[in-house]
Order: C-alpha cells, then structure tokens, then sequence
C-alpha cells in the first residue's frame, strides 16, 4: 500500500472541501481532496443544491410555455420527469467539470475512495480492493450530510424514498406525500405541484419554516394552496406503512391515513462520519454524526478542522464555501478579514423566499422597536411585466436610527434581490439610502425605494420632514449584531 505525503487531505469534495483545497493551493501547499464517490462535488452538486434548483428552473420553464402555448388557443401535455431532470443532468455535468478544471488547474490531487483515519496524522483511502495510505500535517473534514432514514420507515425504492432518491425515479407520481415541512420538503412541493401532481404536505409543527417571518410565511402558505398543495400542519405521523396495492400509506396520530403513490421521507439530514473511524483521530461525534468546531474551524484535535454541513447551523452551500476558505488560511497562518455577520438565506419555493437580519417575531423577543415598511410586486411596473402578483419585499428598521434590520422577500427573484438589503446593512446604513438612490426602471429593485417610502411615513411627523443629513447615520440601536437563535428546521 503505498503511502501519500500532503501539507492537507481535505475529506469531502463539496462546496467546503473544495474551497479549503482551492485557498491551500493558492498558498502554495501540497493538497489532496478525497471524496467516496467517484466524482467530484459532493452532495450540493449531486443530490442537493445544484439539481434541486435546476429542476426547479426546468419546472418553471415548462409552466411559463403552458401558459402561453394556451394563450395562443393550443394544448399542450405536462412534461414527464425525464425533460425536467435532463437540463438538471446537464447542468451537474458541466459543474463537475468545472470543479475538475480548478483542481488540476491548481495542481490538487484528486482521490476517489472512502476514508478511514488510522492514527490523527494518517488515514486509508478505499476504493474497491485498492487502499491508499495518506499522511498529512492538517485535515479537514467537510463530509457533508445525509438524509436521515430511521428503522421504522419501510423505505422502497420509488415509493417510500428519501431526497437523494427523488431524483432517480423514473417518471412524475400523480400523487406524492411529504413528510417534513422543511426547506428541502417546502421546495419540492411547491414544484411538483406546479407540473400538476397532487401534493400532500404534512409537518408536525403549526406552520412552515418557523424561521421565517410569520407574514412571508402566511403568504408562501396561501400561494402553496393555491397550487393545490394539501398542507397537514400540527399533524404527527404515527405510521407509515405500504398497503396491499403497493402504495404508500401515512397514518397521522390523529387517525387520518394519507395515502399516494410515493411517500418522500424528508425529516432531518445526519452527518456523513459514520465511515471515517474518528475514534481512531480523537474526535467524537454527536447524536446526529455532525462535528464540534471552535471560532477557528477546529475540532478538539487541533489539526483537524470541520466545516460545513458536517457542523451544523446555518447548512448552507454559501457559508460552507467561507467557512473552508476560512478553515484553511487559519491553519496556515494567514490573517483573513472579519466575514460580516449578515448571511442571506434562499429558499427556492414557487415562489421563492429571502430574508437577511432579523424577523419581527425576533426583535419583539428582544424587546428591540422596530417600524415596517412594504412593497408589492403588483403596484411595481416590473412585477406586472412578470405577472408575478404574489411578491412582495418588507424592511425592518429602527424607527430612531433608520437603520435597516432585516429583509425579507417573497416572489421572483427573491434570492437575487435580497442582496441590495444585504449591502444596505453590512454598510449600516439608514432605509433613507434607498429612497435617495435612484434605481433602474422597471426593475424589481424599485421595491426597495418604495417600502422605504412606506416605512418613513410611518415614523416621520409632517412637521419634520427635512432632507436627511448625515449626521443621523449614527444609530441608536447597538453596532454589534443582534444574536439569531439557529433555525431548528433550515435542513430538515
């Protein structure tokens, strides 16, 4: 068995992995990225992220041509699963060979097998009947997660399946059955209820993504019904079970039986350590295979660092990639800058939903003031040209300093426009910025300028309505951010 000497073994070769690797590299240091498939980008690029939302584009491409080829007097068919997966197919491929490209690029030694720690300095890299033995001075670990399958769920392949399997069936169910009313389940039924299949959602918890603004969510709710989406909200499931027909059945502790053609099982998401024999380096990990980290990134065994979703909170492809290159210019002792406290979150529903900063059921719990302010896409120029009627965008302020709180947006092209509000707050600047900028007409961007409008007539009195000066800038909320609890359901 040969043995491979390396400055780092990063183990995992998504959206983490690959940072760490790339920043190693451009440090000048010998780097090996080692992933147990036998390709490249890790669950974001195969299973996750990057399909999920390239179906998602493919499922509004098909119902935008519906609604015009019925414009124009002709029918049309609902697309099958194979023309909504092919351009998600494509676009992995193409990811792939990116991320291949960046690697030799960069000089990166790219091993396929799984990996297994012998000593905290060595591990053994399998891949069939062939090992490879791997010494480093520092390792890090960004495994990823995995849909969690408990033993009471009978799992079937295309009936009762996780998210991973959701992308191999075959064709579209006329009825599916989701089982968890996080982000992963909220996403996919939003879409297969736009290509006409008939979706039930059931979730244990009294309302969507708890995370979310209550008014966002109320809103996302009201337009998933109007999908035709079944939502089961407050329902536990006692059972679930195949019937005699081969269909899956869900029974709800409240007696009510559910049943579909498939089941999708979308409850909570585990660390993917079970195979890397931590013992064996000194680490541990908890009930839900994920890692402890310092500010650093750094495990209890110093040279070896974790990141992403193998940590936890906040599971995001984007916070990943920073908290590897991050991961990776501490342990060879460079200085980065300070990353800025406000991370955007995406939700890729139908509609999609964005926030930043803090909800308003937040900021009562920390007895902060706050005033609102709200636009619609429908009173937009542009949010007409899109007939998109649902949309809408609302800040969240200090009514003294102005300044901006918190984002959150509802509609098309929430996930691109939260990042006007994003810039607003890093620069911590008062709402008054957007109503002095002038934005390009029509565009979306125009919301901000008018909730901003509709906020200050909120907290301005007519006597006082005077040009803002700058000395006003000066908040008189704290600099520091406002602590956010970890949503207890962002990957579920």
């Amino acid at each position: 068995m040969s043995l491979h000497r390396y400055d780092l073994a990063v183990i995992g070769s998504g959206p983490a992995g690959q940072k760490a690797a790339l920043a190693a590299a451009k440090l000048g240091k010998r780097v090996a990225l080692i992933d147990r498939e036998n390709v490249v980008g890790g669950v974001c690029i195969h299973t996750g992220t990057i399909p999920s939302k390239a179906l998602r584009e493919a499922v509004l491409a098909y119902t935008a041509l519906d609604q015009r080829l019925l414009c124009s007097g002709m029918s049309t068919t609902s697309p099958s699963l194979t023309d909504l997966l092919h351009r998600a197919n494509s676009v992995v491929r193409q990811e792939v060979d990116v991320i291949r490209s960046q690697m030799a690029r960069n000089g990166i030694a790219v091993i396929y097998g799984t990996a297994a720690f012998e000593t905290p300095h060595r591990l053994t890299v399998s891949r069939g009947d062939d090992r490879v033995e791997v010494s480093a001075d520092k390792f890090l670990i960004a495994v990823g997660t995995e849909p969690a399958r408990p033993d009471d769920v009978p799992f079937t392949p295309n009936v009762i399946i996780d998210s991973n399997e959701l992308l191999t069936l075959t064709r579209l169910p006329k009825s599916l059955t989701i089982v968890g009313g996080g982000v992963i389940g909220t996403e996919y039924a939003s879409m297969f209820a736009a290509v006409g299949v008939r979706v039930t959602l059931v979730d244990q918890r009294p309302r969507l993504l708890e995370f979310v603004d209550d008014e966002i969510t109320e809103a996302l709710q009201y337009r998933l019904r109007e999908l035709g989406i079944r939502l089961r909200l407050g329902e536990n499931i006692a059972k679930i079970s195949l019937s005699e027909t081969g269909e899956a059945q869900a029974l709800t502790e409240s007696n009510k039986i559910i049943t579909s053609e498939v089941l999708l099982y979308c409850v909570g998401r585990q660390g993917a350590t079970s195979a890397l024999a931590l013992s064996r380096a000194g680490l541990i990990n908890d009930s839900r295979g994920r890692l402890k980290v310092n500010e650093n990134l750094q495990t209890e065994v110093s040279h070896i660092y974790a990141a992403g979703d193998v940590i936890g909170f906040p599971a995001l492809a984007a916070t990943a990639m920073e908290q590897g290159r991050l991961a990776a210019w501490h342990m060879f002792k460079q200085i980065p800058a300070p990353a800025s406290p406000h991370i955007p979150y995406g939700i890729y529903t139908i509609p999609e939903v964005s926030m930043i900063g803090q909800t308003e059921q937040q900021l009562s719990a920390a007895k902060i003031p706050y005033e609102v302010g709200v636009s619609r896409y429908k009173e937009i120029a542009r949010g007409q040209i899109i007939g998109d009627p649902v949309g809408m965008l609302k800040l969240l302020f200090h009514p003294d300093s102005r300044r901006l709180l918190g984002v959150h947006v509802l509609g098309t092209g929430a996930t691109e426009l939260i990042h006007i509000g994003q810039a607003v707050m890093t620069a911590g600047l008062p709402i008054d910025y957007f109503v002095e900028t002038v934005f390009n007409y029509p565009t979306l961007a125009e919301c901000y300028k008018v909730a901003a409008l509709d906020g200050l007539n909120r907290v301005r009195k007519p006597e006082t309505i005077d040009d803002y000066d700058e000395n006003d800038a000066v908040p008189a909320t704290p600099t520091t951010p406002i602590p956010i609890a970890p949503p207890k359901n962002l990957a579920a």
